[in-house]
C-alpha cells in the first residue's frame, strides 16, 4: 500500500540493472509513492540489463553516465533537471564492481591495476556523482542521498575480497559529503548496510551461498529481501528521516548486532 511518502518529490536512481537489483526496486517503490524519477546506469550495464523494461514501467526517462566519467555525471545532472523540471530531492547510488573479485583473485594476490578500477567504480563513483550535484547546486534543499553498502567494511568476510575496502571508503565518502553538503543546503547523505541479496552483483561473489545462509541463521529476523531495503530507502528519502545524515544504517535482519544465535551453536553442540 503506498502512503505517498515521496508525493511531488524528483529522484535520480542509478544501477538499476534486472528484477533482482535492489535499485530495481527502489524506482518501483518511489514510482508507487508519488515521485518522478529519473533511471541511470553505466552504457555496458544498460546493454546486459532491462532497464527500457523499468522505464516504461514506472513512466522515467533513462540518462545513460559513465560514474566513473565526470562529463557524463556533469551532463546526468544537467538533463536530469530538465528532464525532472526542477532540482533532485533524492539520488540512489547502487554501483559496485570488482574485476578483481570477477576473475577469481584472492586478497592477498590482488592486481593493483584492478583494485584502482574497484575503488573508482564502487566508492570514488559516490564521491563523483555527489561532486557533480554539489556544483551544479542540483540537490533541493533537505534533498537526500543513500548509497548502498555491506558489512564487510566493518569485518573481514573471505570472498568479498577488495569489494571490502570499497565498501569501507564509500562509507567515509558518505560521511564527508554529509558534513559538507549539510552545510550547503540541508542535504543528508547516509548509507545503508544491507544483507546478503540474491541480486546479479551479490550472486556473483564466490561463496555466495554461504554468506547467505551464515547471515540467515545470524539474524534474529532472518535476511532483509530487496523490497523491503528498497522501503528503507523509501523513508529515508522522504521527510520522515530529515534529521539523518552521516550514517551507516544496517538493514539486515539484526546480523550486525548478534554475537552468536541457537541455530549456529546448535550446529556445533555435542551431547
Amino acid at each position: 500500500m503506498a502512503h505517498g511518502l515521496l508525493k511531488g518529490k524528483r529522484g535520480i536512481i542509478s544501477g538499476a540493472l534486472n528484477e533482482q537489483s535492489i535499485a530495481w526496486k527502489v524506482a518501483e517503490l518511489a514510482h508507487a509513492e508519488g515521485a518522478t524519477i529519473v533511471l541511470t546506469n553505466a552504457p555496458v550495464a544498460m546493454r546486459m540489463g532491462e532497464i527500457d523494461k523499468l522505464a516504461e514501467a514506472v513512466k522515467a526517462p533513462i540518462i545513460g553516465a559513465d560514474a566513473t566519467k565526470d562529463e557524463d555525471l556533469e551532463r546526468l545532472f544537467a538533463e536530469g533537471q530538465q528532464k525532472l523540471g526542477g532540482k533532485v530531492d533524492f539520488l540512489l547510488h547502487s554501483i559496485g564492481m570488482s574485476p578483481n573479485v570477477r576473475k577469481g583473485k584472492a586478497y592477498e594476490d590482488l592486481n593493483y591495476d584492478w583494485f584502482k578500477q574497484t575503488l573508482d567504480i564502487s566508492a570514488m563513483s559516490l564521491h563523483r556523482m555527489v561532486q557533480a550535484a554539489f556544483k551544479q547546486d542540483a540537490m533541493a534543499e533537505w534533498g537526500s542521498i543513500v548509497a548502498l553498502s555491506y558489512i564487510a567494511a566493518q569485518r573481514v568476510f573471505p570472498g568479498y575480497g577488495d569489494m571490502a575496502d570499497a565498501k569501507a571508503l564509500l562509507e567515509s565518502i558518505a560521511r564527508s559529503w554529509g558534513y559538507y553538503y549539510g552545510q550547503k543546503n540541508k542535504v543528508r547523505v547516509n548509507t545503508v548496510s544491507q544483507s546478503p541479496t540474491p541480486t546479479t552483483a551479490g550472486s556473483g561473489i564466490k561463496g555466495f551461498g554461504g554468506f547467505y545462509g551464515f547471515a540467515q541463521e545470524m539474524s534474529p529476523l532472518g535476511n532483509a529481501p530487496a523490497v523491503d531495503c528498497a522501503n528503507y530507502c523509501i523513508t529515508l528519502f522522504s521527510d520522515l528521516s530529515r534529521y539523518v545524515t552521516m550514517q551507516n544504517l544496517f538493514h539486515d535482519g539484526g546480523f550486525s548486532s548478534s554475537g552468536v544465535t541457537m541455530q549456529v551453536m546448535e550446529k556445533f553442540m555435542t551431547e
